[in-house]
């Protein structure tokens, strides 16, 4: 554990440093953007573990649910979408390293009502978030900090 603690501290100087040096230009810019790249990089190397995370949606009048389905990284994510699902809806995704778990589901109701919709992320058993919205349009969006990276 403590190689990781070195090399994320190590990457997050250095990430300092740029940004220290050139905080207003466009070189410093992209050079911390790099920097912040390689930071979430060195850390999904050294957080390999994956994990598994429950998504549920429940309500009425769900048009979309977008979660992250694993297989990106923290920085880009594998989002995928459901069009029109059946409510409830589950779904198991396995992530790794510090990806956060990530679900939106979004409602309208056109004929004036009020959609409502509830998002959970279930981690081992124990709810890691939950969001609840109502209203013509709706949408509650569950994330969570990966119960990995804690």
């Amino acid at each position: 554990m403590n190689r990781i603690s070195r090399s994320i501290a190590s990457a997050l100087v250095a990430g300092g440093l740029v940004l220290g040096l050139g905080a207003c230009s466009d070189v410093a810019d992209e050079a911390a953007e790099k920097v912040e790249d390689e930071v979430v990089e060195e850390v999904d190397k050294q957080l390999k573990e994956e994990y598994e995370v429950t998504y549920e949606v429940t309500g009425a009048e769900v048009d979309s649910i977008e979660f992250n389905a694993g297989g990106g990284d923290a920085a880009n994510p594998k989002l995928e979408t459901v069009k029109n699902p059946t409510l409830p809806w589950k779904k198991t995704v396995t992530l790794r390293g510090i990806e956060a778990p990530t679900v939106l589901p979004v409602a309208l109701d056109a004929t004036g009502g009020s959609a409502k919709l509830t998002c959970k992320i279930v981690y081992k058993g124990k709810t890691l978030v939950e969001e609840s919205d109502a209203g013509v349009v709706s949408a509650a969006g569950c994330v969570a900090v990966s119960p990995i990276a804690g």
